[in-house]
């Protein structure tokens, strides 16, 4: 019976050095789980013995079974490989067959899709035309290379938000229109100013410069006796006013420094004829004319300190060309453009398994469900039991190489003890035989 028990041993310790071996060779995996091997005790069925006189006939490898622990995260220079930290598996398709994998090393193939070395495809929700993405069943993410078009100034009722530090303590100026439309004011003529950019419907950039000039309340009275007054001036693509119709601001402030005039809640309406400005200019331009857009002046201040911009912003942008590409946590790929906007363009989904370790490896980093495994729980990552990602990062292998050494040297033992047992049952076969 020794020859049966000494051969099973050797079999069960050979199945674990394999797995070992599998393991070791898969020590720089990306997306890579161990595995292990359990052993099971094997008796033979018998009416005759039971208790204390049954003696096993050897053993077998009952299992292999994976082990689904995190593994160490590493940066790497590429925005589309991704990693995951916590629980879940990447859902991926080719052909209509579904496959998991941990391995995120994905890349945008010719035709937009979002792919992995094996040409599979990364799947998830995709987003519509304004960037919303609705979850529904995932299909295959592919991204879109248009460029996103122009967005004129004031196409929202946020407009251009101007909020800066006018100092109380500045002389009294007088406002001396420039000679000629092109001709810039005189420096004597106005304390500050300050430019940014606005856009038209074509996406054409115009400079809008505004000036601001501390008046004579007496000459110029308030609305509420006290208060301080400054006129805001404009030029547009280095135009005046007077070419393109834009009348100046009156600025209010009261005693305490704060604006009363316009307030937030009535922000100053522009309207720029830019026919007249490009003409002024040598120039054409087919945009819709006259740009209109709205110039919150709510939070300006006026204090007994230096003149400083705090906030001045605009909702326009000229088009753009996909630049690139970036991940977030909840898998969110946004698509970053050349005239620095950004844009939802799909979320990756991940899938979570009651039993993982009875999910069937067909390699290449992949998986497929059994009913062993239980029907996969789709979702987006950062939610319920699934793990977050992590761009420009890669998962590698859970393999403990130190710890696979070592149950190599163990395997290694027993398999020599088992052929050292079968050795030993043949000496006493051979006594047996020698018997005269």
């Amino acid at each position: 019976m020794a020859f049966q028990q000494g051969l099973s041993g050797l079999n069960s310790a050979s199945r674990a050095l394999d797995v070992t071996s599998n393991n070791i060779a898969n020590a720089s995996t990306v997306g890579f789980k161990g595995a292990s091997t359990h052993f099971a005790d094997v008796y033979a069925a018998s009416l005759s013995g039971s208790g204390a006189s049954q003696v096993g006939i050897g053993t077998s490898a009952a299992a292999i079974v994976q082990q689904y622990t995190q593994g160490n995260i590493t940066t790497t220079s590429n925005s589309m490989d991704v990693a995951i930290n916590g629980s879940g598996f990447y859902r991926l398709t080719q052909d209509g067959a579904v496959t998991y994998s941990r391995n995120g090393q994905f890349h945008v193939d010719s035709n937009g899709f979002i792919v992995n070395d094996s040409q599979d495809n990364l799947t998830g929700y995709m987003a519509d035309a304004s960037g919303k993405i609705t979850p529904t069943t995932p299909t295959a993410l592919q991204i879109s290379t248009a460029s996103i078009p122009p967005k004129v100034t004031g196409s929202t009722s946020d407009g251009v938000t101007a909020g800066l530090q006018l100092d109380s303590t500045e002389s009294v100026k007088t406002w001396v229109n420039p000679a000629t439309a092109t001709t810039a004011p005189d420096t004597n003529s106005y304390n500050y100013s300050t430019a940014l950019t606005i856009y038209d419907t074509l996406g054409n950039p115009h400079t809008l410069t505004m000036y601001f000039v501390k008046l004579d309340p007496a000459a110029n009275p308030p609305a509420t006796a006290g208060n301080s007054v400054w006129d805001v001036r404009y030029q547009v693509d280095g135009t005046n006013q007077s070419a393109h119709g834009i009348p100046p601001t009156r600025l209010e402030f009261d005693t305490n420094g704060k604006i009363v005039s316009p307030t937030t809640a009535t922000p100053t309406n522009v309207s720029i004829n830019l026919g007249a400005v490009m003409t002024a200019n040598g120039l054409t331009n087919s945009a819709t004319s006259p740009l209109a857009f709205t110039i919150n002046f709510g939070e300006c201040t006026q204090y007994g300190s230096d003149f400083s911009v705090d906030k001045l912003t605009q909702d326009g942008y000229a088009s753009g060309n996909l630049s690139g590409l970036s991940i977030g946590p909840d898998g969110v790929v946004q698509g970053n453009y050349s005239n620095g906007q950004t844009k939802n363009m799909a979320q990756i989904v991940l899938a979570n398994f009651i039993n993982p370790n009875g999910l069937m490896a067909i390699g290449n980093n992949a998986w497929i469900e059994t009913a062993a495994s239980g029907q996969p729980m789709v979702g987006t990552p950062d939610t319920g039991t699934l793990g977050v990602l992590q761009s420009g990062a890669v998962e590698e292998s859970n393999v403990d190489l130190t710890g696979e050494l070592v149950a190599m040297i163990v395997q290694q033992r027993n398999y020599q003890a088992n052929a050292q047992s079968i050795k030993t049952q043949d000496q006493i076969m051979q006594t047996l035989v020698n018997i005269r």
